[in-house]
């Protein structure tokens, strides 16, 4: 892969769904900002800095090593970038593993739809492996079911939102042209990536404004549908 946008295949697919759904996962899916948002606090403190919901919006589905470099970068305590991973990693997986599961309206639904047509589908997200899998594991067991058939975490790439290759990457693997791709996600820099990769999107609000030229914006994906999705992104 070399990183560069496919172009986008207008063609639709037969019976007017998409090939593959792609899913971002922090504030789409699930409802986790909240979760960051104490995690991150609680690291600076210890860093002997602080940290708004100012800083949270500026980091908003950027790589994880991004909002490492950041918070590094507004403390006051001696430190290494290491330790300040280890903290942030350790310290939200065990929030994700001791929290109940808290779904976005309307997202199991829509996830649940896409096993019932047999749509491959993909976990797309700037968080990394060791994260996603804490996750996985509630997702599938409220499920009952593996939910995604491939999953490209914020590690498994070389450049995460906003560039493309993420999105690129789930397709490739899914072995389906992008262009056939529903993309939902939720944050500036995830609605970016997915816009420039070529997939149909759909921006999903929630505490950052994401009206982004190419994408269809939606208040909430309660009583959404995979067809309606993919035409509305159409």
């Amino acid at each position: 892969m070399n990183g560069l946008p496919a172009a986008r295949d207008a063609d639709c697919v037969p019976g007017g769904l998409p090939a593959a759904v792609l899913f971002d996962m922090d504030g789409t899916l699930i409802d986790t900002e909240h979760l960051w948002m104490r995690c991150e606090q609680s690291i600076m403190q210890r860093l002997g800095g602080d940290w708004s919901e100012h800083d949270q919006l500026a980091c908003l589905g950027n790589p994880l090593a991004d909002v490492i470099a950041y918070m590094s970068a507004r403390a006051t305590v001696e430190h290494t970038i290491d330790e300040v991973e280890d903290a942030l990693i350790g310290e939200m997986e065990h929030l994700l593993r001791t929290t109940d599961l808290r779904w976005q309206p309307g997202a199991r639904d829509l996830l649940h739809e896409c096993g019932e047509l047999g749509l491959p589908t993909a976990l797309v997200t700037a968080s990394w492996e060791r994260l996603v899998r804490a996750v996985r594991e509630s997702i599938d067991a409220d499920l009952h079911a593996s939910g995604f058939t491939v999953i490209v975490a914020g590690d498994h790439v070389v450049n995460g939102k906003p560039h493309p290759e993420p999105y690129l990457r789930a397709a490739q693997s899914l072995a389906v042209p992008i262009g056939h791709c529903l993309a939902i996600e939720d944050s500036p820099a995830g609605v970016t990536s997915a816009v420039a990769s070529g997939a149909r999107v759909i921006a999903v609000p929630q505490i950052a404004d994401v009206d982004i030229a190419g994408a269809h914006v939606v208040a909430s994906l309660a009583g959404s549908s995979v067809s309606g999705l993919w035409a509305a992104a159409g």
